[in-house]
């Protein structure tokens, strides 16, 4: 979760749209629950249909020659090949789009999920205590994700080439199973019980690709991050490698453009120990 976009044309320009995306849809907004994303991209807030269904309606926006591609069309893809994941992922209800002077605007009308994220931040920043059931729930759902036969692709062989060595300090390692992954699955987009929400970046990984994910953005919690790799046994396996070192090399390339500062230490003592492997 994101504060309001610093600059105050793309707050306004944001909520007006909002505003008429609700109006579309035929949706009363509630007060309360206002969730931005990066830069001011995405809005979304609690709303309820005409008919009292409690809904979230969330608004992106990119330039209107953006508005196509995995980005744009992940949630309406995922719905398709997923539906509700029996259960774990909120249903997409409907979509509408539109465009205004050169900026394109997709509302996504889902299921509301009532139960809070189990952290505000991507990075988790205290301690969790989580049944083994929902471990289990986790890993049961994410082997469903992974048996999806997709052509949309989250990673790219090209993008581990170059910068595995350069992060990492390593040769890309070969990858030996390319499977389905959720690809941003942080302390953010998960709930208790198991929701999983944020699918518009899905698709082909390296195998472990999203433990290796919930690890990283665990990495300052050791007894959380211990609890992944417990979960997740790829981890640390052969077949893993490929997974945590593209990971490892994702994130560090964030911290040299100055995000996720509190990880670098950990993220650097992870590529010490991706390059003994």
């Amino acid at each position: 979760m994101y504060s309001p976009p610093l600059d105050p044309d793309t707050e306004q320009r944001m909520r007006a749209h909002h505003v008429r995306a609700a109006k579309a849809l035929d949706v009363r907004v509630e007060s309360g629950g206002e969730f931005w994303g990066w830069a001011g991209r995405t809005l979304g807030v609690p709303a309820r249909t005409a008919t009292g269904q409690r809904v979230w309606l969330r608004l992106v926006s990119c330039p209107q020659d953006k508005a196509s591609g995995k980005l744009w069309e992940g949630a309406l893809d995922a719905q398709h090949v997923f539906g509700d994941l029996d259960g774990r992922r909120p249903a997409l209800l409907a979509v509408h789009d539109a465009v205004d002077d050169g900026t394109a605007y997709r509302a996504e009308l889902s299921a509301r999920v009532d139960q809070p994220v189990l952290s505000d931040d991507p990075v988790l920043q205290r301690d969790l205590q989580l049944s083994d059931s929902w471990w289990e729930d986790l890993a049961g759902t994410l082997a469903k994700v992974a048996a999806v036969d997709t052509d949309r692709v989250a990673v790219r062989q090209q993008y581990m080439d170059r910068a595995i060595p350069e992060f990492v300090g390593i040769p890309s390692p070969a990858v030996t199973c390319w499977s389905a992954a959720h690809s941003d699955l942080h302390w953010a987009n998960v709930t208790t019980p198991l929701r999983l929400l944020d699918w518009e970046g899905w698709g082909r990984a390296p195998q472990g690709f999203d433990a290796a994910t919930l690890y990283a953005y665990s990495l300052l919690q050791e007894n959380v991050a211990a609890r992944v790799r417990d979960a997740f046994p790829v981890l640390g396996s052969p077949a893993g490698l490929a997974a945590e070192a593209t990971v490892c090399a994702q994130l560090l390339q964030t911290v040299a453009r100055g995000d996720n500062l509190t990880l670098e230490d950990q993220l650097r003592t992870w590529a010490e120990e991706l390059r003994r492997r």
